[in-house]
């Protein structure tokens, strides 16, 4: 047989990989087509551009961290113990570690973990899509807080689960609508898996779950037989330093808990934990190893070398402060600056502001007059499930100095001013 000669131009090359292109569409699964390029994803590389103010992202501020000492760290750790440090390790993640996260979860109030329960995740965003793959079959129902983090709706989606929001106000989710609407679900006969919730400075809105409501909302969903999955990546940065309570502190067999070292820590490192009820550990575990083989060695040594050398709780109070500092910076801007018939979150902890503007406005189509006037934000339609146009939008303090949030208000003002006389 003679081979297929190649292409000889850029032109004959495009319609090679075109045709290669069409050819392989129909292996593609039906899961395949819900997977979506985040808008997330899609502002921070609009974001790198020379002379924006960025007030998108929400990154950790990591020139604060102690970067010789932890180049130092890695160092010792490749030199006197690379053989295992580079190896495969464990599927549940290693047993100092699980121990060393047991005394962060401490820190926010559950004091009741052991690290046999724990499952060392590439990130809490892992964790999610594991308890995706542990209890959600294909149409079955996930409830969520409205708004919600992307990452967590791209997941769902991708599974081909249905995601149903539930209502919230300033004192985050409402108890009345979650009843409401696992009522309203139940009578139709859909399986509601679990409720997916972010109670301490929620993404993106920087709002909290009242003290009064939260377990009233695990109670609910206990008597419905629905799981909590309590994503808390920001617990620990409240800025007056005293963490609300976990949902998971008083209720260890009806929270599957989240927790992350990208906010507290660094993200590059991208290693989370599921701490798991023991009656669900088994098959989570299992599922996880299934995704990752196992989380990185090295990762977690370096975390572990960090935890036990350095004075990671004088750390964290360093980020409280610096965020509290930049939140502050934010709001007075946004007060300074904002068209009347503009509001906004006053989160006490956290990395975002949610800023709300008079309905019928869609917040997307203002993203490029935004770009254009030298800053960009997040449009609030990424942040809820379905296609509906929103009229908010996140803004992003934690990796921006005071002088440039405010320059970036100050830009984003005279956008957002066009489009409330527009809408009048």
């Amino acid at each position: 047989m003679g081979e297929r000669p190649l292409p000889t131009n850029e032109a004959e090359l495009a319609l090679a990989r075109a045709a290669a292109a069409h050819r392989h569409e129909s292996l593609y699964s039906e899961r395949a087509a819900n997977i979506k390029q985040s808008a997330v994803r899609d502002v921070f590389e609009i974001s790198l551009r020379p002379g924006l103010v960025s007030l998108a992202g929400g990154n950790p501020f990591l020139q604060s961290l102690p970067l010789e000492k932890i180049g130092g760290m890695a160092y010792r750790i490749i030199t006197e113990d690379g053989l295992a440090a580079l190896q495969y390790g464990g599927g549940q993640g290693t047993e100092e570690l699980r121990a060393q996260i047991c005394e962060v979860m401490a820190e926010e109030g559950i004091t009741d973990a052991r690290p046999e329960n724990v499952v060392v995740t590439t990130g809490s965003q892992s964790a999610q899509d594991v308890a995706c793959k542990v209890f959600c079959d294909p149409g079955d129902v996930v409830l969520c807080e409205d708004p919600t983090y992307v990452g967590a709706l791209n997941t769902f989606e991708a599974h081909q689960i249905d995601v149903v929001p539930v209502a919230m106000d300033a004192h985050g989710l409402v108890p009345e609508e979650l009843e409401a609407r696992i009522a309203e679900l139940q009578a139709a006969g859909r399986s509601v898996k679990f409720l997916y919730t972010i109670p301490n400075f929620n993404n993106p809105s920087g709002i909290s779950l009242a003290p009064e409501r939260r377990q009233r909302i695990v109670d609910i969903c206990r008597d419905a037989n629905i799981l909590v999955l309590e994503d808390n990546p920001y617990g620990l940065l409240k800025f007056d330093g005293t963490p609300h309570p976990t949902l998971r502190a008083g209720n260890p067999e009806d929270v599957l808990y989240m927790g992350s070292f990208s906010k507290i820590l660094a993200p590059g490192l991208r290693i989370g934990w599921a701490l798991v009820p023991e009656h669900l550990l088994r098959r989570f575990y299992l599922a996880s190893e299934a995704v990752t083989l196992c989380p990185p060695t090295f990762n977690q040594l370096l975390i572990s070398a960090y935890l036990d050398e350095h004075d990671w709780r004088g750390q964290i109070a360093t980020y409280r402060s610096l965020y509290a500092e930049r939140c502050a910076a934010m709001l007075e801007s946004l007060a300074d600056f904002m068209p009347e018939g503009v509001e906004w979150t006053t989160p006490d902890g956290g990395f975002f502001v949610w800023v709300t503007l008079p309905e019928g406005i869609d917040t997307y189509p203002l993203l490029q007059p935004a770009i254009e006037a030298g800053v960009v934000f997040i449009p609030g339609a990424a942040f809820s499930p379905g296609d509906e146009p929103s009229n908010k939008l996140r803004l992003a303090f934690s990796a921006v100095a005071t002088d440039k949030i405010r320059e970036g208000v100050r830009r984003l003002a005279p956008v957002l001013e066009r489009a409330v006389s527009a809408a009048r």
